[in-house]
């Protein structure tokens, strides 16, 4: 049942989600999608330690309603991109 709930919330673009952005290598990761923010949140950890143990420097991560394109977006060119591809949804936050 709650993954169909999770299905249900990601079409919407209601899911929650882990975004981490990494300056080296130029990289936007999603993780997700969650129910909740507080079950996005306790994911954070173990998330941050895979990157830093490959060895990514420079991690923001943020836990947002939004509903990415694609899980990985890599930045091939050095040249800054746009990491607002995905639609992010503020209306109708479920409890």
């Amino acid at each position: 049942m709650k993954e169909f709930l999770i299905n249900i919330l990601h079409f919407f673009g209601w899911a929650w989600w882990v975004e981490i952005v990494t300056d080296n290598p130029r990289c936007t990761y999603y993780f997700g999608p969650f129910l909740r923010a507080q079950e996005a949140d306790g994911t954070k950890a173990g998330y941050i330690q895979d990157l830093e143990e490959e060895g990514a420097k420079g991690l923001k991560v943020t836990v947002k309603r939004c509903k990415p394109e694609r899980l990985t977006i890599y930045d091939e060119s050095g040249e800054r991109f746009d990491r607002q591809r995905t639609a992010t949804f503020f209306s109708g936050q479920p409890s």
